[in-house]
């Protein structure tokens, strides 16, 4: 029971920094580039725990006045996305808390709480979208959400593979 419980804290760290910093492949990589190589991967996962805005900055090209405008933004989005991250990493210790003691009711109870901090999150995505749009030309906002969506993407990859499936 120890070892699956430090394999979701583990995954939890790795899929949602509370840090704001981490991030994507560089910007004017090859098209080849999108192939999973594991030694980038892993250098993209540290990069990503470790300073997720450096990340960002690195692919997302920005003038000096759409920088000033997009960093305030940034920041208040990371918070509101960290927060729905944090409802979903209380359920997944719950659940592996649980281990083989988990019950009905408590598995429901947990994919309840899963689901509705995935449906916080893309709330918060959209509300960050939304306000990025307004202070970036439409292909830098979009571009900023395809960094996003890379990164959650490689972390929420980790958390599953790190957790058992219930029995």
């Amino acid at each position: 029971m120890k070892k699956p419980l430090q394999a979701l804290a583990c995954a939890v760290a790795l899929a949602f920094p509370l840090t704001a910093a981490a991030q994507q492949p560089a910007a004017g990589t090859p098209a080849n580039a999108s192939q999973a190589d594991p030694a980038r991967l892993a250098k993209l996962r540290e990069q990503a725990r470790t300073d997720r805005k450096a990340l960002v900055a690195k692919n997302l090209p920005l003038t000096e006045a759409e920088a000033k405008a997009f960093w305030p933004v940034y920041e208040e989005c990371r918070k509101s996305l960290d927060a729905s991250h944090a409802k979903v990493n209380r359920a997944m210790t719950d659940y592996v808390s649980a281990g083989d003691k988990m019950t009905d009711a408590n598995a429901k109870r947990i994919v309840g709480e899963v689901l509705e901090g995935e449906a916080a999150e893309a709330k918060a995505r959209k509300s960050c979208f939304d306000k990025v749009a307004k202070v970036l030309p439409g292909v830098k906002a979009a571009r900023y959400l395809q960094i996003e969506t890379k990164i959650g993407a490689l972390f929420r990859f980790d958390a599953a593979v790190a957790v058992p499936l219930v029995d």
